[in-house]
C-alpha cells in the first residue's frame, strides 16, 4: 500500500530540487514529508500582502510542531513577479509588505505553475486537487490573462492560491486566492495531529 501510496504523496516527487531565495542549498522535495505543508504561488508586485503576512503568522504560530510555508514566485498572472530572484526578498522587504518585512518561511526561486512549463510540484498538487475547495467554478476573470499553453481547467488562476499538504504527502486541500489564508488554521490543527 505504502508503494501505491508514493505517486499520490509528496514522496513520489524524491529528488526533484528547489532552491530556496538566499539559500546555497537545494532542497528535496520528497525530504519534506512527514511536516504539514502549506504551499502557494506568490508575487510581490501584486495588490495584496495579507498572505505575506498571514503566511508569517502561521509560520510563527505552528512552524515548531512540524508546520512550513512552501512560497513560489511566480510571473503568469498578471506579470506581478517580474523581478530576478536576487530582487524578490528585497522587494518584500521594502516595497510588498516593505517596513523591513522578510518572511519566515521558505521562498523558492521562480517557477512557472500552469502550461507546459509547470513546475512538477505544481503538477501533481493541481492533479491531486483539480479545483480549490472554496471556488469549485472559477478559472480566469480575465482571457486576456492567460499566457501559457496548454490551458486546463485545474489550472491556477491567479497568485495566492493555497495547498495544504498532510505528514503523509498527501494532498488535503486547495484554497483560492479569495480564501482568508490565516482562516486554514482549523485545517491545519486538525493535520497536525495526524499520525505521519
Amino acid at each position: 500500500a505504502a508503494l501505491a501510496m508514493a505517486g499520490k504523496s509528496l514522496a513520489g516527487l524524491a529528488g526533484q530540487m528547489v532552491r530556496p531565495l538566499g539559500a546555497a542549498e537545494p532542497v528535496d522535495l520528497g525530504s519534506l514529508v512527514g511536516r504539514v505543508l502549506l504551499v502557494s504561488n506568490v508575487a510581490s508586485l501584486g495588490t495584496t500582502t495579507r498572505d505575506y503576512t498571514q503566511f508569517h503568522e502561521l509560520q510563527r504560530r505552528f512552524g515548531p510542531e512540524g508546520f512550513a510555508v512552501l512560497a513560489f514566485p511566480c510571473n503568469q498572472f498578471g506579470h506581478q513577479e517580474n523581478t530576478t530572484n536576487e530582487e524578490i526578498l528585497n522587494s518584500l522587504k521594502y516595497v510588498r509588505p516593505g517596513k523591513g518585512y522578510e518572511p519566515n518561511f521558505s521562498v523558492f526561486e521562480k517557477c512557472e505553475v500552469n502550461g507546459a512549463n509547470a513546475h512538477p510540484l505544481f503538477k501533481f498538487l493541481k492533479e491531486a486537487l483539480p479545483y480549490p475547495h472554496d471556488d469549485p467554478v472559477s478559472l480566469m476573470t480575465n482571457p486576456q490573462f492567460i499566457i501559457w499553453s496548454p490551458v486546463c481547467r485545474s489550472d491556477i488562476a491567479w497568485n495566492f492560491e493555497k495547498f495544504l499538504i498532510g505528514r503523509d504527502g498527501v494532498p488535503f486541500k486547495r484554497y483560492s486566492r479569495r480564501f482568508e489564508t490565516i482562516k486554514m488554521q482549523d485545517d491545519i490543527e486538525m493535520l497536525l495531529k495526524q499520525a505521519p
